[in-house]
């Protein structure tokens, strides 16, 4: 049953799937900033890989109002021991959606944007397997993990901005750093604007995608 503001239990999530064009093809895991929701990054997604399925939820969090993945105390300080229980439920959400839906993990690949980003770098720091790669898209660090899990090979795009005065360089330099050393293979790329997209990191992220690792 929906809970208070029409959002579902904590175990589910509104959401959007579309199956991709060839059975077995990639599926991308759209998790959308503060105050989006399940429609925000379709076009995107589309503009990446027309044919890769589409998994999109709602974040399950409202902060006046405004969906989110996991709660903050304040803008970019995390409430840790939610983002913990988030990250996990997200996982347990997968889990059902690849049974649901018939996909598999190793086909799944993650698309964030900047509070989504964070809760994906979050999955790939706490739950190896649960994504085939990820575009990390305004990303800083969710938290230090006490032991690094092996991410070896996994493809990760993190795009940020130069100019985004919500995101340090420093932080967006960690988590590559962090994701580097724990295997996975990071493309860092710097592009001139502040925390909003723009149009070339997705050609950018268009092309990574279209050569990531079979």
């Amino acid at each position: 049953m929906p809970g208070p503001h029409g959002m579902p239990p904590d175990s589910d999530y509104i959401h959007r799937f579309a199956p991709p064009a060839t059975p077995g093809g990639p599926v991308i895991l759209a998790l959308h900033g503060t105050g989006g929701d399940e429609n925000d990054l379709l076009p995107l997604v589309k503009m990446i890989d027309p044919a890769a399925g589409i998994l999109s939820p709602r974040g399950n969090v409202l902060e006046q109002g405004m969906p989110r993945f996991f709660r903050r105390i304040a803008e970019g300080v995390f409430d840790l021991e939610d983002l913990r229980r988030r990250t996990a439920q997200l996982g347990a959400f997968l889990e059902d959606a690849a049974a649901r839906y018939g996909f598999e993990a190793s086909r799944l690949y993650a698309l964030g944007y900047s509070n989504g980003a964070n809760i994906a770098a979050s999955l790939l720091l706490s739950t190896p397997g649960a994504l085939a790669g990820a575009m990390l898209l305004r990303a800083m660090v969710p938290f230090e993990p006490d032991a690094l899990p092996d991410l070896t090979g996994v493809p990760v795009l993190i795009s940020a901005g130069r100019e985004d005065s919500m995101i340090p360089q420093a932080q967006t330099k960690r988590l590559a750093d962090l994701l580097s050393e724990a295997g996975a293979d990071v493309t860092l790329s710097w592009i001139e604007a502040g925390h909003g997209l723009v149009r070339r990191e997705i050609d950018e992220a268009a092309r990574w995608f279209s050569g990531r690792p079979a």
